[in-house]
């Protein structure tokens, strides 16, 4: 895809696509050029304190290659365990050590034990109490993780560069598709995000090393096996990853109940979406950097969403406005 090179209000230069983009009006209004930035404190978007769930053992979870500066001497493999997050890993072409399986598999188990064997991958049969012993560590409450009946031993996430992810959507001949996590701590709403993002036709996933859940099991069981088909940049700053993004021609849009309603909003074209933390929201620079702000509209006695939830519907209004400009 063609880009080229402009300079926006600001003098700053910044690559644009070829073809015109919604000029004109104020993106504050509703479309077109960006709009004035707020420079009050940041609000949580529509997304309650949920509390985060994070594993005690989610550092020892990341794998050595991703540790940011010390490493633990009893670090536990990276596992993948769930039916679908198993599958999706085999049919990816993922690297796997081996794979543990209950003994007398049913329909299911037995179509990925086929998958596996396929492709040349070791597979051993082995009690379910074996099972609840790998997985015990990545549980909860003192019970194991729901594995299923099958477990991957992996050799870890395999994190890309921002590059990556615009260079994708210029293969597809598609303008880029971008979700930015700032400092989403829960493994789960990680995974479920992932999940959303993939099926919303995003081109890739952009989270923090600091102040951030790194891409663990229970993300990957979360995500439904959907973190093996994503693509996952992990970046030292999140604020400099937006700058890299607007230099692509992106418009950054921040999730934030400050936000103008996303029934207002222009999402379409080149668009990243930005995440913040599942208490206190975007942090002060990362608004910053936004271009706007969207919200969701809440109806209800409760005026907030599981971080989770609310990134799925934000990702889908930006589909559902494609679909109407085409």
């Amino acid at each position: 895809m063609a880009f080229r090179k402009n300079t926006d209000e600001g003098g700053r230069g910044r690559q644009k696509y070829t073809g015109e983009r919604r000029e004109g009006t104020d993106r504050a209004k509703g479309s077109g050029l960006r709009g004035p930035r707020s420079d009050r404190g940041g609000k949580p978007y529509a997304y309650g304190d949920d509390k985060p769930r994070r594993e005690k053992t989610s550092k020892l979870m990341a794998p050595a290659s991703v540790q940011l500066e010390e490493k633990e001497p009893d670090e536990l493999p990276f596992l993948i365990y769930g039916r679908n997050a198993v599958k999706e890993a085999v049919k990816a072409g993922r690297s796997i050590d081996k794979i543990l399986v209950q003994t007398e598999p049913d329909g299911s188990l037995r179509e990925i034990v086929a998958l596996a064997k396929e492709a040349k991958v070791i597979v051993h049969e082995v009690i379910r109490k074996k099972l609840d012993e790998v997985c015990l560590p990545f549980g909860h409450g003192g019970k194991t993780a729901n594995h299923q009946g099958i477990v991957a031993y992996t050799a870890g996430v395999e994190y890309c560069e921002v590059s990556d992810i615009l260079a994708l959507a210029a293969e597809k001949g598609e303008k880029p598709f971008v979700v930015v996590l700032d400092g989403v701590e829960d493994p789960h709403n990680l995974g479920s995000i992932i999940r959303s993002a993939d099926c919303a036709g995003a081109h890739g996933v952009i989270l923090g090393k600091h102040r951030s859940a790194p891409v663990t099991a229970a993300a990957v069981k979360a995500s439904a096996g959907a973190s093996e088909h994503m693509l996952i940049a992990r970046v030292v700053n999140i604020s400099a990853a937006l700058e890299e993004l607007k230099a692509a021609g992106l418009w950054v849009a921040g999730a934030d109940m400050e936000g103008e309603s996303m029934y207002r909003q222009d999402m379409t074209g080149a668009f990243a979406l930005v995440i913040g933390n599942e208490g206190e929201g975007l942090s002060r620079l990362v608004r910053e950097r936004c271009d706007y702000l969207v919200s969701i509209p809440m109806g209800g006695h409760v005026d907030s969403l599981n971080a989770g939830v609310a990134a799925g519907i934000l990702l889908f209004e930006k589909r559902r406005q494609e679909s109407l400009k085409n």
